[in-house]
């Protein structure tokens, strides 16, 4: 019997769950800055000047998403477009370690002029590089 094939989710609906999960970064990251004394200006969020700036624009956010992608292989974004995170060969939940990997990889989709991420548009399987480098698709939840 023939499996249904997944429905990979592309660039566009990615990025509309971006958005979303970024306002819903905001809402929660502006209060803590603020609290903090750190500098809301876009860069401010990528100096290493102090701990505080360090814990609130880089570590506070790496662990709410990884987080996120473990306990419900999606972020708010992904789960407001019915979409989620799975093992690249399995369709299955992906390891704690594939999802840590996927969030370091990243950095690698962005550096070169967000290639990794428009890459999704490309690919047969709506993979960015992130999803390449740690295994892992994202498909319509069902």
């Amino acid at each position: 019997m023939n499996e249904p094939q997944p429905e990979y989710v592309g660039f566009w609906a990615r990025f509309g769950a971006s958005i979303i999960d970024s306002v819903l970064m905001a809402i929660i990251l502006v209060p803590i800055a603020r609290i903090f004394g750190i500098g809301l200006d876009p860069e401010s969020a990528y100096r290493l000047d102090s701990p505080a700036n360090i814990f609130v624009n880089g570590i506070l956010p790496a662990i709410a998403v990884i987080i996120f992608w473990i306990y419900r292989q999606a972020t708010p974004g992904k789960m407001a477009i019915g979409a989620k995170i799975v093992d690249a060969t399995t369709l299955g939940k992906p390891s704690t370690g594939q999802m840590i990997g996927r969030y370091f990889a990243y950095y690698l989709s962005t550096i070169v002029l967000l290639l990794g991420f428009i890459w999704v548009a490309f690919d047969d399987r709506k993979q960015g590089w992130h999803d390449k480098l740690a295994g892992t698709v994202v498909i319509r939840s069902r």
